[in-house]
């Protein structure tokens, strides 16, 4: 554990050469999400991964949450520990984090790796954005309401859905939902419903997130799904929304990664595989 913007932060931390990449979870995940890259690296590179406040083992408090509140506690541990400009990884919500750490601390930034997330996604015609945050949010916090009889059952229940395919089901996705859930007798997620609420709804203030995306100076890379949550949904970034993406940082440079989905990208093998590869190309040539 170590400090973070007055909460401590549990973490994790996988040894290699050079300047640390520094890993930034999604919505409701942890630290261990990066566990397939981390072992990928294969030491190439150090990767240093937190649990934001309200998730996994970190602290929970009340509040603040929110993108610049979790950009805080990045900048407090990565001053702990000395880190200078880093190569900042973010995944799904961790994208949005990376982008207002890069805002609020150009100087720790030296180049931002988004992968699928970001950007705030388009909604369909005729959508009202209140309707499509109360939906959103009444699902994340019933799921994390749920309990399970064991770690077992939970990943017995994971197994039968379509997010994790039994093709790419390994150690690391049993790694990531083991930690993912805590108690002595039931067991539950152990993300703070109260801090979902607010990052979620986080996501849908468009104009702040598009003037974080436009302050950018650090290199960009983004990284695409080929699908969405689970392999039979279209990506979370289709090209359809890429020119306007792209509109936002015309320099960022920017890959669709082949078979696999929102959660396979860095807990299968394909997908970590292919994301630590371009870590060390990316971060070789930041230093340029």
């Amino acid at each position: 554990r170590i400090g973070g913007d007055g909460i401590e932060l549990a973490f994790g931390y996988w040894p290699g050469r050079g300047l640390p990449v520094i890993a930034i979870h999604g919505l409701t995940a942890s630290y261990i999400s990066f566990i397939g890259v981390a072992e990928k690296l294969a030491g190439r590179r150090p990767l240093f991964a937190l649990d934001l406040r309200g998730r996994g083992d970190s602290d929970k408090p009340e509040g603040p949450y929110g993108m610049a509140q979790h950009a805080r506690d990045v900048a407090a541990a990565m001053k702990t520990f000395g880190f200078g400009p880093s190569v900042v990884v973010g995944h799904s919500m961790g994208a949005f984090v990376a982008t207002a750490l890069a805002a609020q601390n150009p100087e720790l930034v030296g180049g931002i790796i988004m992968i699928d997330g970001g950007y705030v996604p388009d909604l369909p015609v005729g959508v009202d954005p209140s309707q499509m945050l109360d939906a959103t949010l009444a699902l994340r916090i019933a799921q994390l309401n749920q309990t399970y009889d064991s770690k077992q059952a939970f990943l017995d229940f994971w197994r039968g859905q379509p997010n994790f395919p039994a093709e790419e089901w390994n150690s690391w996705t049993e790694a990531f939902l083991n930690y993912e859930v805590a108690g002595d007798t039931t067991v539950r997620p152990k993300a703070s419903a109260d801090g979902v609420r607010v990052d979620v709804a986080e996501a849908f203030k468009k104009d702040e997130i598009f003037e974080r995306l436009k302050s950018l100076r650090a290199p960009v890379l983004l990284l695409r799904a080929e699908k969405g949550l689970e392999p039979k949904q279209p990506p979370i970034y289709p090209d359809s929304m890429m020119d306007s993406f792209r509109k936002c940082i015309p320099e960022m440079k920017e890959e669709m990664l082949s078979g696999t989905t929102h959660f396979t990208i860095t807990l299968g093998e394909r997908g970590a595989t292919r994301v630590a590869d371009l870590i060390v190309e990316f971060a070789e040539s930041c230093k340029k």
